[in-house]
């Protein structure tokens, strides 16, 4: 059993597993495929995650449909966050932060996810067509009006992290972040001094691979390299809320586990030693 903590209290007042699940690759393409995904949702649920992350932008919405119609009514202590600002209209993604977009998504999501008050609303991108404080005032105006509880933030720099929170509290921050892959270390630190949920997008992908000092560490302790990868993840921060994504509910129940792998000292080390600080 793993000695780190399992629980991370978003914005002061959200207890959640600190292991989530990200839903993009959750489907609806088929009838057999939709099923299959509800399924793992259900079962995400049934081993003990509490912590979903979705966005309007996944599959035009049809992924928190998807969500509301596996798990509503939620089961108390589930937090669903989803995200807005970022569509796909051409098949590239594009920044959308205009306030009265980011108003109009968000009411969507209500809709879709079947709530009066989304737990976390994130702004999924930064618009740099659109000035940065109008994007948060949007946020912090329907956090004012009760549609949203909290408010996180995707893909920022620390700069724009404190500007951010010169406009309203912040309680989560999504950035790309992986145990080969640490361009956002100095946002990991700066929430980590701040009590800011991280939550590391593309947690595992890069950093499995069949031979080397991940394989090697996974072997020693009978545990898969993604295991590996999480749990030094887990290990790295106490603010650190991973949400590997799957369709998979054999890769669901395994990424889970992961919570229970303890890292010796000398292999987190060794580990960390991978990206030169």
């Amino acid at each position: 059993m793993s000695s780190v903590e399992t629980t991370l209290r978003i914005g002061g007042d959200l207890p959640v597993h600190r292991l989530g699940l990200g839903a993009m690759r959750l489907h609806s393409t088929t009838p057999a495929v939709r099923a299959a995904s509800i399924s793992t949702a259900r079962r995400a649920v049934e081993i003990g995650v509490t912590f979903i992350d979705t966005a309007d932008a996944y599959e035009l919405g049809l992924n928190e449909e998807m969500l509301a119609e596996a798990l509503h009514p939620y089961p108390d202590g589930l937090v669903i966050a989803t995200k807005g600002g970022h569509a796909r209209p051409g098949g590239a993604w594009v920044p959308l932060g205009r306030p009265e977009y980011l108003r109009q998504q968000a009411e969507l999501s209500l809709r879709r996810l079947r709530v009066e008050r989304i737990d976390l609303y994130q702004l999924h991108r930064v618009d740099p067509k659109v000035p940065f404080a109008e994007q948060i005032g949007a946020l912090r105006q329907l956090r004012d009006e009760g549609k949203i509880r909290h408010i996180g933030l995707s893909q920022v720099s620390v700069d724009q992290l404190v500007e951010a929170r010169r406009i309203t509290p912040v309680v989560s921050v999504q950035n790309r972040y992986n145990l080969t892959d640490r361009a956002s270390e100095a946002v990991l630190e700066y929430c980590q001094a701040h009590g800011i949920a991280f939550i590391p997008w593309l947690p595992i992908k890069p950093s499995v691979a069949s031979d080397g000092p991940l394989a090697e560490v996974a072997a020693r302790l009978d545990a898969t390299p993604a295991q590996v990868a999480l749990a030094w993840l887990l290990r790295r921060s106490p603010v650190m809320l991973p949400i590997p994504g799957t369709s998979s509910t054999r890769h669901l129940e395994e990424n889970f586990a992961a919570a229970g792998l303890e890292l010796s000292t000398k292999d987190y080390s060794g580990l960390d030693a991978l990206v030169p600080a």
